[in-house]
């Protein structure tokens, strides 16, 4: 509900995977709205999808200059960190970025398949072994991605369930206290510092050994730069890809239709991610603050400098202007301009990866488990609380 200043409370709550039916009264009435911030205030929310495009690419909209400041709204404890690469503009952006875009080309990514395909195939064998009910959560999605992340950095395994724990609390909102999620992030530098020494004694190929690389012998790269990258990849690479190959599963199993059509055209799968990817809702809000440098009119009003606006790019996927019958989940659309991914210099640099990991897990769950179905009501899922990215703790299937 709005306050006395007109601010509605943001991020909007909502059950689940449900979308807050306020996101489609404000794209009608008040595409560029006032909310208000768990944290230093109130800021603008940008809904619709011409205007979050305008956000997400103008220079004229900065999170630099959102760093370390505890006026700064957001939605959680910690204000935006310098080192990090969600936090920065160009140049600084760029050069980042291209130390670690090459590791997520089109092409790598591809050479992929066959390993990402040996560990579904695995964990489905597992789950073959142990019988019905199955966690798909604990059984495929997080170790798939987890396994598949680590390998690209070039991580030991060991201590993966603490790892968990630990990328929890990046992405917390409400879960972690401003405290956990520091002592979290000094546990997550301390994980990373073993491999970091050993790839100094004995240089690697992978992903963590380039980095080094980049530190130690090209000057590219800070200490504080390095490790924020790591703990970036690791954390971004697990979280969304993990909570979305089950919200998927869920949604699809909740309407059984929906499943059986898959499973009777796999051919539509490619296709299906990218309508998935727009209409499931991961985040429970937009994330990054941007702030204006200078005065800019979006949507018609006016964001004065200095003023901080928020893009909500899972609005913008059900704009009534750019899709028809956006609140239907249509997995023969053809249609999929989403920015699921992001849009603009921050587009998500392992979308490659993310794509080819859903593409191998839901065709193998179709094709293995075509009866597949939930082994407890859709009410009776548990979903994780108070973190930024939406997703069942658990996903009970049956077959």
């Amino acid at each position: 509900m709005p306050s006395d200043a007109g601010e509605r409370r943001y991020p909007f709550a909502a059950d689940g995977l449900d979308t807050n039916p306020i996101y489609a009264k404000l794209r009608r009435e008040e595409p560029v709205s006032r909310v208000r911030l768990p944290y230093g205030g109130a800021g603008w929310l940008v809904t619709r999808y011409e205007d979050a495009k305008l956000v997400l690419a103008d220079p004229r909209f900065s999170r630099a200059v959102t760093v370390g400041r505890e006026d700064t709204p957001r939605a959680t404890p910690q204000p935006p960190q310098s080192a990090s690469l969600l936090s920065m503009d160009p140049p600084e952006h760029s050069r980042l970025r291209k130390l670690v875009a090459k590791a997520f080309s089109s092409r790598r990514v591809e050479r992929l398949r066959p390993r990402v395909q040996q560990i579904v195939d695995r964990q489905l064998d597992e789950i073959v072994r142990c019988g019905p009910p199955a966690d798909l959560v604990q059984g495929l999605a997080s170790p798939l991605s987890l396994t598949v992340i680590f390998e690209i950095l070039g991580v030991p395994p060991q201590g993966q369930r603490r790892f968990l724990e630990l990328a929890d609390s990046q992405m917390s909102t409400t879960a972690h206290t401003r405290e956990q999620r520091d002592a979290a992030r000094a546990e997550l530098e301390e994980y990373l510092a073993e491999s970091v020494a050993e790839r100094r004694e004995h240089p690697t190929d992978d992903l963590l050994g380039a980095l080094v690389c980049a530190r130690d012998d090209d000057d590219r790269l800070t200490e504080a730069e390095m490790v924020d990258l790591a703990i970036l990849l690791l954390v971004a690479g697990y979280e969304t890809t993990a909570n979305q190959i089950a919200n998927f599963t869920y949604t699809l199993l909740s309407d059984s239709k929906q499943w059986e059509s898959l499973c009777a055209r796999p051919e539509l799968v490619p296709g299906a991610v990218e309508e998935l990817l727009r209409y499931v809702q991961l985040a429970s809000g937009a994330l990054f603050p941007r702030a204006a440098v200078e005065d800019v009119t979006v949507g018609g009003v006016v964001v004065r400098a200095g003023e901080t606006v928020f893009v909500d790019t899972q609005s913008a996927g059900r704009d009534e202007a750019v899709y028809e019958h956006p609140e239907e989940l249509d997995l023969t659309r053809e249609h999929h301009p989403h920015m699921a991914f992001g849009y603009g210099p921050h587009y998500c640099v392992g979308a490659q990866l993310a794509l080819l990991e859903l593409h191998v897990a839901m065709s193998s769950l179709l094709r293995r488990f075509p009866g597949l179905h939930l082994a407890v009501p859709p009410a009776d899922i548990p979903w994780k609380p108070g973190l930024f990215f939406r997703g069942p703790q658990a996903l009970p299937v049956s077959w």
